[in-house]
């Protein structure tokens, strides 16, 4: 072979050495062009902030609305009880008697303002003593209605804050006319109306109150939103003391709800995930962003929304996923795709039975404290700041120990005590004993009715999550139905009854999983694909 014919491989790498790395007028390509790609619970915690001043300001003013439901559903303790009596001078009336049933009609009168309760207005006594019972049990029974209506519409195309926004607006018209009420069962009427709307109030402001918080800060914000509930409670009995007739308190008790709607309500936002799974990402992200930049952080250009379900590495179903992205299709679900789903159906199935016999539990109790001989407003005002101690050392203990091992632990604690109030005798020093058993038993149940809400709003994704949590709500409303029948069985039968309630209720809870440091899932898919990691790689 001659030389002319043969290539010098040293002329090959001079000539490399000698052009240039780009051609003239190129520039380098990324390395790849596709955006960063989070789900929200990600998206909060790198970018955004997890709990910082937006969130702060947007959970105080959306959890505003549990104090409204406080207002309209403990009123009737008050607009509903039985004033003291006296005889009247030169009747031969018995003043020593235990009740009126068995006194002669003219003998006696009512202690005060007849107006001032619906009992002493409408003769509801003697043999008319069931309805005052009868008035609670439908307005439970409404709020077990409404929750399961309200958590489905609050899900599909009335959002977080437009079924907020009607059941506040409902809750003012019903409670104002309530009122106004000609006679009975006008009143029970209006009362049902007035339980359908409440049923949705507290669900609604729980989910929209911690859906933008981040995942390690969810735990002990959606903890703290009984705190406005107790302290409702506590205002209400102040409002009661300074309003003595039953129709002036019933509008003092409303006209929040309008104030709420006026001053509150407009500085609220829809949550960011209800506009996620409904296909308006676009309204998500300009959210997310509002967010980073009231927290004081910076979220790229970069970075957009994702479903959490489109962590799942399958090919077919990602493809499936982009479409639907592409499309922006709204994602909806309902109790039929809980029901049909596997994993979500023994949650379900445990989180009713679980909230049940939670409320005959902290219902029954409160109404015992009802019963003592003292002045109804302090006890009223005690029992709510008896509460308070419960939410806080629960708070406090969630994230540390998770969700499940505190729910069992709060039940079982509430439980032991009321089993020790059913065996104790009900005289002397005994009923001292059997009034602190009560007290210690509502203390557990109320951390326990506090944790609920936040575990079962983490059980279920975004799109069934609060149909679920209004399953849920409806079971705790019956069992709200249930507690006055139990407590009238008298003895230490309700507390063994309580106690038999808590002891269950740990039990079933072993089988639900830990939700701590979880993702709060979107969609069914998303939950069913089980992944920890939210970023699409």
């Amino acid at each position: 072979m001659s030389a002319t014919s043969a290539s010098d491989p040293s002329d090959d790498r001079d000539s490399d050495l000698r052009s240039p790395l780009l051609e003239p007028g190129k520039k380098p390509e990324p390395e790849s062009s596709e955006p960063e790609k989070l789900c929200i619970d990600e998206m909060l915690r790198k970018y955004c902030g997890e709990f910082g001043r937006w969130q702060l300001r947007h959970f105080v003013l959306t959890s505003l609305a549990w104090a409204l439901e406080a207002f309209h559903t403990m009123v009737m303790i008050f607009a509903d009880k039985e004033p003291g009596w006296s005889c009247v001078s030169g009747s031969g009336c018995d003043s020593t008697a235990a009740s009126v049933c068995g006194l002669k009609p003219g003998s006696w009168e009512w202690a005060g303002n007849p107006s001032s309760s619906t009992v002493s207005e409408w003769g509801l006594i003697c043999g008319y003593k069931y309805r005052v019972g009868l008035v609670q049990a439908l307005f439970f029974g409404g709020c077990m209605i409404g929750a399961g209506i309200f958590g489905h519409l609050s899900d599909s195309f009335l959002g977080r804050k437009g079924s907020l926004t009607v059941v506040c607006i409902l809750n003012a018209i019903f409670g104002c006319l309530t009122a106004f009420s000609p006679g009975y069962w006008t009143y029970v009427l209006l009362r049902l109306l007035t339980g359908f709307s409440t049923g949705g109030v507290g669900l609604c402001a729980f989910v929209l109150a911690t859906e933008p918080v981040g995942p390690s800060k969810r735990g002990a914000a959606g903890m703290s939103t009984f705190y406005f509930f107790s302290t409702g409670i506590a205002l209400l009995s102040g409002i009661a003391y300074t309003f003595r007739s039953w129709r002036v308190l019933y509008i003092a008790s409303s006209i929040p709800s309008l104030l709420f709607l006026v001053l509150v309500l407009p500085f609220i936002s829809e949550s960011p995930r209800w506009y996620l799974v409904r296909g308006r990402v676009k309204d998500a992200m300009k959210l997310m962003q509002k967010i980073a930049k009231s927290n004081g952080k910076h979220l790229p250009d970069g970075v957009m929304l994702a479903l959490d379900e489109e962590t799942n590495k399958d090919s077919n179903f990602e493809q499936s996923c982009k479409e639907q992205l592409e499309t922006k299709e709204a994602i909806s679900g309902s109790l039929i795709d809980v029901i049909k789903s596997p994993i979500t159906r023994v949650r379900l199935i445990l989180a009713v039975a679980i909230n049940f016999m939670c409320s005959v539990v902290y219902y029954g109790l409160s109404l015992n404290v009802v019963n003592l001989e003292t002045n109804l407003y302090l006890n009223v005002l005690l029992n709510a700041v008896a509460e308070m101690p419960a939410f806080t050392i629960t708070a406090v203990l969630l994230d540390k120990f998770g969700r499940k091992p505190l729910s069992i632990g709060t039940l079982w604690f509430s439980g032991i005590f009321c089993f020790l109030g059913s065996i104790v005798r009900n005289d002397g020093i005994w009923k001292v004993v059997r009034m602190v058993c009560g007290v210690l038993g509502i203390f557990g149940m109320a951390g326990t009715y506090n944790l609920l809400f936040i575990y079962t709003t983490e059980l279920f994704p975004t799109v069934v999550r609060n149909a679920a949590l209004g399953c849920a709500t409806q079971a705790a409303q019956m069992g709200a139905i249930l507690a006055p029948f139990v407590v009238v069985l008298g003895g230490g039968l309700p507390f063994f009854v309580f106690a038999v309630c808590g002891t269950v209720g740990g039990i079933l809870a072993f089988y639900l999983p830990e939700t701590l440091n979880r993702p709060l899932y979107d969609t069914m898919a998303g939950m069913e694909g089980g992944e920890s990691d939210c970023r699409v790689v």
